[in-house]
């Protein structure tokens, strides 16, 4: 992880790579204390895979008023919604590739406090995101609550093209054109610009905004486009709000890790034993909290049922899980396990199984080409914003979800758009001298 900070590119912050969640509300903090970021009401722009919003599930919600403690409970997973209870960021952007659809598109307002039956945070969203992992209570419930706007929107790579229509107007789909456009007349139906194949920067000595403006998303406010990603950022990021930008670079490319290790069988067998039960369009407040607790207890089971196998995995502790109602297939999957590795790792299959709800872990490999339109994409849609006041960026190799033969590469493009738009950066890679035996380094749920 690096981190970048307006108006202090020649002394960019140190940060690890090894503890991603932490490491980036750690160096949040930091900016806060300098006064680099306000106390309150930040907005996040978070490029990843992996939507980040899940909670801590039984730390208590006071936790966030001690920073030494909050670091210690929170993982890759579930480091911003802490943040969000604190009070320091009031909206959150989920910038995400096609292939991760892990929450509903569009814009999502729900709150975010303390339960006060068990006094963790909890919130009030019903996307199935949330209600998978048993986080949902209704408002009434919740105590020092506050507001979050959430905006999940999709990101497609720029679409390449060796032809070119007529009447092209440089000026009109230039990247400053499409910023006023969308706070103005987004719904107007944008003309198609000309269209040859973008290249991720432009020549040396060219007009940066000239040569992405030749790139065939302007004007194309299909979901996904550039012009449909900037109209939803602009829609709620005024140009003197404070902001941070979050890269983590399996946006580019990213791997399900748990696919690796183990059989296309027991992943199977963990996605029926781990099975989310939605709730049906529409229902009332008490099959909500029906199916939530259902849901809680599903887990709880599962989460147990590991524990004792990892005491003991002998047949008749199988066998006693195994008669539980849904966990039949209990006995199939130690059966497989056992025959690979005669002391299978179960917290690690518990952690792989909490991945396996009604939506998999995203998992896709992206070619050369496409990770570069994705950058140029990512590129047109920064130019067009205020420039941010924190940047971090994560790279998510050592746990392997962006591929460990791209990280470098991918890192390195996306560095040079960076200086591109805000200048010269002078970025610390502690990283790589991160200990890669550690347990930060293993998978975990995303």
């Amino acid at each position: 992880m690096k981190l970048i900070e307006k108006g202090e590119a020649k002394s960019a912050i140190r940060a690890a790579v090894r503890t991603y969640g932490r490491e980036v509300v750690h160096h949040i903090y930091r900016a806060i204390a300098s006064r680099h970021l306000p106390l309150n009401n930040i907005r996040l722009v978070h490029l990843d895979s992996h939507p980040d919003l899940l909670i801590p599930v039984n730390m208590p919600a006071d936790t966030v008023f001690n920073k030494e403690k909050l670091l210690n409970e929170l993982s890759i997973e579930n480091w911003i919604m802490p943040m969000v209870y604190a009070g320091h960021l009031c909206c959150v952007v989920w910038l995400h590739p096609y292939w991760a659809q892990q929450i509903r598109e569009g814009e999502h307002t729900f709150n975010v406090g303390r339960d006060s039956s068990t006094t963790t945070i909890r919130l009030t969203s019903t996307d199935n995101y949330f209600l998978s992992d048993g986080l949902y209570v209704c408002d009434e419930q919740l105590e020092n609550s506050k507001p979050l706007r959430l905006n999940i929107v999709r990101v497609n790579p720029v679409k390449p093209s060796p032809g070119s229509f007529p009447g092209h107007d440089t000026e009109r789909d230039s990247v400053a054109h499409l910023a006023k456009k969308a706070r103005t007349v987004l719904s107007e139906d944008g003309e198609p610009s000309s269209v040859t194949t973008p290249t991720l920067l432009p020549a040396e000595g060219s007009n940066l905004q000239g040569e992405l403006s030749n790139c065939t998303d302007f004007g194309d406010e299909d979901e996904g486009s550039t012009s449909y990603v900037v109209g939803r950022l602009t829609s709620f990021l005024s140009e003197t709000d404070p902001y941070i930008l979050d890269i983590d670079l399996d946006f580019f490319s990213c791997k399900n890790p748990f696919k690796e290790i183990y059989t296309q069988e027991e992943y199977s067998i963990l996605k029926e034993l781990y099975y989310f039960r939605e709730p049906s369009v529409g229902v009332d407040q008490g099959e909500l909290e029906e199916c939530v607790d259902r849901r809680i207890h599903q887990l709880e089971d599962l989460e147990a049922a590991f524990a004792d196998l990892l005491e003991d995995d002998g047949e008749q502790t199988v066998t006693q899980w195994a008669s539980k109602p849904g966990m039949s297939s209990l006995a199939q999957l130690v059966s497989s396990l056992k025959a690979r590795n005669p002391s299978p790792d179960y917290e690690m299959v518990h952690q792989a199984g909490l991945t396996c709800d009604s939506v998999e872990l995203p998992h896709h490999i992206s070619t050369e080409e496409e990770i570069d339109r994705l950058i140029s994409a990512v590129q047109l849609v920064l130019k067009a914003l205020p420039t941010p006041t924190l940047v971090t960026m994560s790279r998510s190799s050592l746990d392997e979800y962006c591929p460990a033969e791209q990280v470098d590469s991918v890192q390195s493009r996306v560095l040079d758009i960076l200086e591109e738009l805000y200048g010269d950066l002078d970025v610390h890679k502690d990283y790589e001298s991160g200990n890669k035996d550690g347990q930060d380094c293993q998978p975990s749920m995303s």
